[in-house]
């Protein structure tokens, strides 16, 4: 069974509408929950833009327990409105949704390279991308978008509480010994300590999870004008 894409607004909006938007349907992100069973598939998902502000998106679904590549979607088109601090998730989500669509297999849980709830008004493209599809979605920023945190551990599965405004928005995640740490956040359906589990049960050899580490050089791959076999 594929994922079902809900479309519940339009993209192209004037950016004072569009954080409106945002503060509103903050408001309906679910940040608790967990996977009912052992992960098996997870998809991972990322963008990239080429020089002409065309926006490539890709989505690799990888398989447990070494999480090698199962699926591999992906959908380029013109970026819907410009660039605004804050607002990137109105440029990329389109695309990644018109990717998601595609998908044959149905993930567990989906990790987007970028924030969830740690965002300044709790609408990173994470959680846009799940209030679209109604499924368990993850955060992986790799730097601070918002907030502050202690220094960063340095061992692996050390964590820091990320503080925004008295609250608590996400988590500073070390994924490996002695390299720099993700920003982890709930996107929807999920609770931030299991989400946190999650990541560091995908992120096996390298910083990021196998499912996002594909699916950012995949992105990178289209930006640069190459073409990508579909996988799946």
């Amino acid at each position: 069974m594929s994922l079902r894409v809900r479309h519940l607004h339009p993209f192209d909006l004037p950016p004072k509408d569009a954080m409106r938007l945002q503060t509103w349907l903050a408001a309906k992100v679910v940040a608790k929950g967990a996977p009912r069973r052992p992960l098996r598939r997870v998809a991972g998902v990322d963008c990239a833009v080429d020089r002409d502000g065309h926006v490539h998106g890709v989505v690799v679904v990888c398989e447990a327990p070494d999480w090698h590549v199962v699926e591999t979607v992906s959908a380029s088109a013109p970026a819907p409105m410009p660039y605004v601090p804050g607002l990137l998730s109105f440029r990329e989500t389109p695309i990644l949704l018109d990717a998601l669509a595609r998908l044959r297999t149905r993930p567990d849980l989906l990790l987007v390279d970028g924030h969830g709830i740690a965002h300044p008004r709790g609408l990173g493209i994470a959680a846009h991308l799940g209030l679209h599809l109604d499924v368990p979605v993850v955060g992986v920023g790799k730097s601070l978008l918002v907030g502050a945190h202690e220094k960063a551990g340095r061992h692996r599965g050390d964590w820091r509480a990320l503080m925004l405004k008295g609250r608590r928005v996400g988590l500073v995640l070390t994924t490996r010994d002695g390299v720099a740490p993700v920003y982890v956040s709930v996107g929807h359906r999920i609770g931030l300590f299991p989400a946190a589990r999650r990541v560091l049960e995908c992120a096996t050899k390298y910083r990021l999870p196998e499912p996002i580490r594909h699916a950012d050089a995949l992105s990178r791959r289209l930006a640069r004008g190459e073409t990508l076999a579909t996988r799946g």
